[in-house]
């Protein structure tokens, strides 16, 4: 199978359910009605209902495992403004203010997860990244032990490229700017075990710089010097390389020319970034240049699953999308 086939197969008869805020978009009601007719999810679509039913009757009719909220009229809604409000009291919020937040499908669709009507959300084909990160923080919250929320793209290199399709973690390219030795250590353990649950493979992590092992002495290159140590420190049994260039990390013949004796250079498959500017920049290429899929940006570190979208995603990258989100909240609940 190829990497996208292996990621629908993974979150298949999960009984997961994951709210869409964007329920009104053709896109979105496409992707999640794409996801019932694969068992990805149980899917609730977050907006009006008449115009979303509308649309679905279009499309399809409803069924069991796909249902409307409207955050305007449905019968939960003065409990959802309650818990809100109780969220939000170290800020003093007012009940009007509680109102009118709820009626927001992304801050809506978050309190269903919060309140466990669902396992995860999904937006960002209309709302801001900045809007869903920030709901998810104030909602959702960071997971337990963890007091960051990063982001990672999985990236699907093709051919000819590579000699066979693959899946890589490029992170973090959507969110952490410019994130301190500790602060990168933690992106790379979390970008590790989401690795591992998205592909069921072995993280190979490579700590990446403009130094491999000490060819380059910079502030910069001690900051991931020093990460790549806390990493080891944390997690002894994780493959972790640094710091590294990325051809040393990529590349086997340069992995073994440029870092003999590491067991992850030339074999990387997560890729941590020292600032946003190289992970962004690096994960555009790839996609624009290299022709590799991009999905994401996925985020993690929340208590349960908040994903965003890009404005210009497709039905089929929700879809994956839907998918990515169902894997981690069944991992989540597994943990």
């Amino acid at each position: 199978m190829t990497p996208l086939q292996t990621l629908l197969h993974s979150a298949r008869h999960s009984d997961i359910c994951v709210a869409l805020s964007e329920g009104e978009d053709p896109r979105v009601i496409k992707a999640a009605l794409a996801a019932r007719r694969q068992d990805l999810a149980r899917i609730i679509l977050v907006g009006r209902h008449a115009e979303i039913e509308e649309r679905l009757r279009k499309e399809a009719s409803l069924d069991d495992g796909l249902t409307i909220f409207d955050p305007e009229t449905d019968p939960a809604v003065p409990n959802l403004v309650k818990g809100y409000r109780e969220l939000r009291a170290h800020k003093g919020i007012s009940q009007q203010d509680a109102s009118q937040a709820v009626r927001q499908p992304h801050v809506a669709a978050a309190l269903l997860v919060k309140t466990g009507r669902a396992d995860g959300t999904l937006g960002g084909a209309v709302t801001t990244t900045a809007d869903i990160v920030r709901t998810a923080l104030q909602v959702i919250g960071t997971a337990p032990g963890d007091k960051m929320v990063s982001s990672f793209f999985l990236m699907v290199l093709k051919p000819p490229s590579v000699p066979t399709e693959r899946a890589i973690v490029f992170s973090d390219a959507g969110l952490v700017v410019n994130p301190s030795p500790v602060q990168l250590s933690q992106i790379a353990l979390a970008s590790a075990a989401s690795f591992s649950a998205l592909t069921g493979n072995e993280p190979q992590v490579a700590m990446l710089s403009f130094s491999t092992i000490g060819s380059a002495h910079h502030p910069a290159v001690t900051k991931v010097v020093e990460a790549t140590s806390l990493v080891r420190a944390a997690n002894p049994d994780l493959k972790v390389g640094g710091e590294l260039q990325f051809d040393a990390a990529f590349v086997p013949e340069v992995g073994a020319s440029k870092a003999p004796g590491s067991d992850v250079a030339g074999k990387a498959n997560v890729f941590i970034f020292p600032n946003l500017d190289a992970g962004n920049i690096g994960y555009k290429i790839a996609q624009r240049i290299g022709g590799a899929d991009a999905i994401g940006p996925i985020l993690q570190g929340l208590a349960r699953p908040a994903n965003d979208l890009s404005r210009g995603c497709s039905a089929q990258d929700i879809l994956h999308m839907i998918a990515v989100t169902a894997i981690q909240a069944k991992a989540g609940a597994e943990a």
